[in-house]
């Protein structure tokens, strides 16, 4: 069968018993999911007033973080980012056009507390994605969005990410 979950040595000496367990050592131990209740990211679901979009990446990284952390409905924070994007060419032919493109973004951003007007967090996310420019050039514009989009989410899907770090590190 070979390795992996075929039934290789890799995983064959785990037993069901142990696979079943797992979940009950992992809270013995003192773990909890960070979108469980009372979870780290609690505090965040429903209070985190994300800047408004003025550009259609702007949108689409809004669009994923009230996804993630829901709209506000009792804003508590306030999040606000810079967008920052370059295409570079990577794949360029005998004839000098270019076939393939990486799309890179990098955010900054800072989590302030209403309130007080303290800084909770912040930091810089920074990712990539590619896209063919092959075909028509409506076929290339299309896939030049879907990487944009694609980009957004994930460096939304990194803000998150660092977000709940945060808030489960504050006492």
């Amino acid at each position: 069968m070979g390795e992996g979950w075929g039934g290789g040595a890799a995983y064959g000496h785990l037993s069901r018993r142990a696979i079943l367990a797992a979940p009950l050592a992992l809270a013995a131990c003192g773990f909890t999911p960070a979108l469980a209740p009372n979870g780290p990211a609690t505090p965040l679901q429903g209070t985190v007033y994300v800047q408004d979009p003025t550009d259609k990446n702007g949108f689409d990284l809004v669009e994923r973080l009230e996804e993630r952390l829901g709209r506000p409905r009792t804003p508590r924070y306030d999040l606000a980012y810079t967008i920052v994007t370059e295409t570079v060419g990577v794949g360029i032919t005998t004839d000098n056009k270019t076939t393939r493109y990486n799309l890179k973004g990098v955010i900054d951003y800072t989590l302030t507390d209403r309130d007080s007007g303290s800084r909770v967090t912040g930091g810089r996310v920074q990712s990539f994605t590619a896209y063919a420019a092959t075909g028509s050039t409506v076929a290339g514009l299309a896939a030049e969005e879907d990487a944009s989009l694609r980009l957004m989410r994930i460096l939304a899907d990194q803000i998150v990410a660092r977000l709940i770090a945060a808030m489960a590190a504050r006492p």
